[in-house]
C-alpha cells in the first residue's frame, strides 16, 4: 500500500522499487511455505508447486503495475534532465543524451525485481531514446533556420554596402571629388512671406525660394524684431565631414 500511494498517487520514484517488490513476494511464500503441510506424494508435491506459483503470480501481478508506472516517471525525470542538461550546460545535445539515458537505466535496474525475467525495461529506454533523438532533431533544425537567416541577412547586408560604394563611385566619377563641407543657410526678406534657402552639400550648391508665412508675425509688429538681416530672419548651420 506504501508503495502504491507513493508512486501512483504522489507519483514519487521509489529508488529501491525492484528489492523491496522481491522482499514482499519471498516473504509471502516463505510464509506460504511454512504454514502448508509436507507433501508425501508426488501428486501432493506437484499440487504445492502450484499453488506456490499461484501465489507468486497474484503476489506479482499488481507490483508489476506499479513497476511500468515507475518506468514512466523515470522516463520523464530522464527527459527533463536532458532537456536541462541541453539547455543550461556546456555539454552537447550527444551528451546530454547519454547523461540522461545512463540516468535511466540505473534507476530502471534498480525498480526491476532480478528473479522475474517478465520485468524488463528495454521498451520504456527506447521510447526514451527515440524522444530524445526527436528533441535533438528538432533543435538541429531549429539551429540550422537561425543560421541560415542570418547569413541571409548578413549576404544582403554586403549588397547593400556594395551598392552604396557604388553610388559614391558613380558620383566621384561625374562631379568629382566632393567636398567635406556642409553648409545651409536661410533667409527671410523682411515684411515678406518669401523664404530664401540656399545649401552646398557634396560639392553642390542649391538654391530655393519659397513663400511660407510667417504666423507670429502679428505678434512682433510690422517689421519684426528687426528691420535688417540678424538672427531673426537669418539661418546658418555648417557640417564639416572628415
Amino acid at each position: 500500500e506504501e508503495l502504491r500511494k507513493s508512486i501512483v498517487q504522489e507519483a514519487t520514484i521509489v529508488e529501491d522499487f525492484g528489492s523491496q517488490a522481491d522482499t514482499i513476494i519471498n516473504k509471502a511464500l516463505e510464509e506460504f511455505a511454512k504454514s502448508a503441510p509436507d507433501a508425501s506424494t508426488a501428486q501432493e508435491a506437484t499440487e504445492y508447486e502450484t499453488q506456490l506459483l499461484k501465489l507468486e503470480q497474484a503476489l506479482d501481478a499488481p507490483l508489476q503495475v506499479l513497476y511500468w508506472k515507475q518506468l514512466q516517471l523515470i522516463r520523464d525525470d530522464a527527459l527533463q534532465r536532458y532537456r536541462a542538461a541541453a539547455k543550461t550546460s556546456g555539454a552537447s545535445e550527444y551528451e546530454a543524451m547519454l547523461q540522461a539515458d545512463a540516468y535511466f537505466t540505473r534507476m530502471a535496474e534498480a525498480s526491476t525485481r532480478p528473479s522475474d525475467d517478465d520485468w524488463d525495461y528495454t521498451r520504456e529506454r527506447t521510447a526514451l531514446q527515440s524522444v530524445m533523438n526527436s528533441m535533438a532533431e528538432s533543435g538541429k533544425k531549429a539551429t540550422d533556420v537561425q543560421l541560415k537567416s542570418a547569413q541571409q541577412q548578413q549576404t544582403a547586408m554586403q549588397f547593400l554596402q556594395q551598392q552604396q560604394q557604388m553610388i559614391q563611385q558613380l558620383q566621384m566619377q561625374l562631379y568629382g571629388q566632393s567636398s567635406p563641407w556642409n553648409v545651409g543657410v536661410a533667409y527671410r526678406i523682411p515684411d515678406t512671406n518669401f523664404n530664401l534657402q540656399g545649401s552646398y552639400q557634396q560639392g553642390r550648391a542649391n538654391i530655393q525660394l519659397s513663400c511660407v508665412p510667417d504666423e507670429y508675425a502679428p505678434f512682433l509688429g510690422p517689421n519684426g524684431f528687426t528691420n535688417g538681416v540678424g538672427p531673426g530672419n537669418l539661418g546658418l548651420s555648417v557640417n564639416l565631414s572628415v
